[in-house]
């Protein structure tokens, strides 16, 4: 600390009044200072807080108070008529100034000065006028951040409760959250699949008639929405192979690479647009590609192979068309692609499917949860594509119609958008990555949710407009993190590492500031099927195991059948 901070700091402890040991320490503490501004930056400041008063705080009653100049802990500084607001960012003694505390803060917001109580009120983000050095810091109430927090008039839902106080609700602000995409992240076991289903309700609560489509991969979501939502999986999903696109059929259908893919590729477009010209609706719509959702018969597209074939000389190599063949049989006769490749879905059912999934109307159920568990692993990818490529060209060409709004969730996200050293060049990351880019232009709002953030496509997470984070152990995920945030959130951020279960920093545009938040608890038969398996408890049962073992065998063999 320079000479002139030194006398600014020691004016302050000579002007600061004793308190503590009155009956009215609490209001006391609220009113004296806790230290001085140091250094003055654009996003943040240095600031000198008096180790004597901050243990004075510690034994307030009011839990705002009692945390004061501590890491991640707000505080008020009067600038003018105005109270200016910021988060304490970090600590460090002094060993110069005989045992004062150096801190870095970042600024918050301001808000107006209550003339009668000194109270914070219209509170907004963002700087106008800064502090000088020199100027007194107090501490930031509870009565403070409920003004602070407090919503503005704006629909929001209520999730949790404000760290560090037991009262203060915090809201997340619909509209602003859902229209520029939201990430909730975290590691496994801290509570994420619950307060995935925690904020779901919410907005089902809020809009009954909405219109949302979660993508599950481990069929975790059934038991949370079994009430309020459609749950399909593949015994009852029946999605028509027709819908996908030329990329998606090759997805399937092509196994080569190389040479022999692009071999195979220029056959496949070939017979595609054949099978599907034979379709009656494609008489009447003129021109159509091999990218046109109209129905064809799976049969009709082996036969076209098989015509391929018979016009070739007998030099010409007819391994492509045998590749291909041969997958279309295994496709036709596998049952557990029979939710997509059965012959029943051939008839022309896209508006009836694009209703039943987009919740049009809702009928009381507003959100569609897809369980995709039960699909085969090798297209998996492909399908969630499908789905996530469906709600985009609805969104597009429904531009005139004034659609209303489809909110996409994307659960365990880094899975279907890489990261680049992970990308595979699938249809369902370039789909996702246009949606994360594109998509609030169209009224489609994008939802992803993942354990490992690093892993994610860096520009699909800057898209996400509101990021909640929950606890991450990895090094590497948490600096991905704090590389996405916006600078005035770095305090909070530094404590995501020591967050507990179910709670979370959330920033961005759902929120006025960055805030720590504690979640609800959510009912029993709201949750999902995620809970951790108690081994001791379980290991503890014993009997019946033979009878169990072969039941899993029987289930095992007949795919679930």
């Amino acid at each position: 600390m320079d000479d002139v901070n030194k006398q600014a700091f020691n004016d302050f402890e000579d002007a600061a009044p004793a308190a503590g040991g009155t009956s009215n320490a609490s209001a006391e503490n609220a009113m004296q200072p806790i230290g001085v501004v140091l250094e003055i930056a654009g996003s943040g400041s240095q600031i000198a807080l008096d180790l004597q008063r901050l243990n004075e705080c510690m034994a307030d009653e009011d839990p705002s108070v009692a945390l004061a100049g501590q890491v991640g802990s707000q505080i008020k500084i009067r600038v003018g008529n105005a109270w200016l607001l910021a988060s304490v960012r970090n600590q460090k003694q002094d060993r110069r100034s005989g045992g004062g505390i150096i801190a870095n803060i970042d600024f918050l917001g301001e808000g107006n000065e209550e003339k009668l109580t000194g109270r914070i009120n219209g509170f907004r983000r963002g700087v106008t006028r800064y502090p000088i050095p020199g100027a007194l810091i107090y501490p930031a109430t509870t009565a403070d951040l409920r003004q602070i927090y407090a919503s503005d008039g704006r629909s929001n839902i209520q999730i949790g409760t404000v760290y560090p106080t037991k009262d203060i609700r915090a809201g997340l602000y619909i509209d602003a959250m859902l229209g520029k995409h939201f990430a909730l992240l975290g590691s496994t076991g801290t509570g994420k699949s619950t307060s995935a289903a925690l904020i779901l309700h919410r907005i089902c609560d809020a809009a009954p008639d909405g219109h949302i489509v979660m993508i599950d991969p481990h069929g975790e979501y059934s038991a949370a929405f079994r009430n309020t939502g459609l749950i399909l999986d593949v015994s009852n999903l029946q999605m028509p192979y027709w819908l996908m696109n030329f990329e998606e059929h090759c997805e399937v259908l092509l196994s080569s690479s190389g040479n022999d893919r692009q071999t195979d590729q220029d056959i496949l477009a070939k017979c595609l647009l054949r099978a599907r010209s034979k379709n009656r609706l494609a008489e009447t719509m003129g021109k159509i590609t091999v990218d046109s959702p109209v129905p064809y018969l799976l049969s009709d597209l082996s036969n076209e192979v098989q015509n391929e074939m018979g016009k070739l000389d007998k030099a010409t190599n007819s391994a492509p068309y045998m590749r291909i063949k041969t997958k279309l049989d295994e496709l036709k006769t596998d049952p557990r692609y029979q939710f997509m490749f059965s012959g029943m879905l051939v008839g022309d059912t896209m508006a009836e499917f694009l209703a039943r999934i987009f919740r049009m109307p809702s009928a009381g159920k507003p959100i569609a949860i897809i369980d995709v568990s039960g699909v085969p692993s090798d297209i998996t990818s492909t399908v969630v594509a499908v789905l996530s490529r469906l709600v985009f060209d609805f969104a597009i060409w429904g531009r005139e119609e004034r659609t209303r709004p489809i909110l996409l969730v994307c659960e365990e996200a880094h899975r279907y958008v890489p990261s680049e050293k992970n990308a595979d060049g699938s249809s369902v990351g370039k789909i996702l990555s246009r949606i994360a880019k594109e998509g609030r232009k169209y009224g489609i709002s994008l939802g992803l949710i993942t354990q490992r953030p690093s892993d994610l496509a860096e520009g699909v997470l800057s898209q996400c407009g509101t990021i909640i984070s929950m606890r991450l152990n990895n090094d590497r995920d948490q600096a991905f993190v704090k590389a996405a945030m916006p600078e005035g959130a770095r305090g909070f951020l530094d404590s995501i590492p020591a967050l507990r279960n179910r709670e979370c920093i959330i920033c961005g545009e759902g929120v006025a500031i960055p805030i720590r938040v504690s979640f609800d608890n959510l009912d029993e038969q709201k949750r999902p099927a995620s809970e951790d398996p108690s081994f001791v408890d379980l290991w503890r049962q014993s009997g019946g195991e033979e009878e169990r073992v072969h039941r899993i065998v029987q289930r095992w063999r007949s795919q679930g059948k």
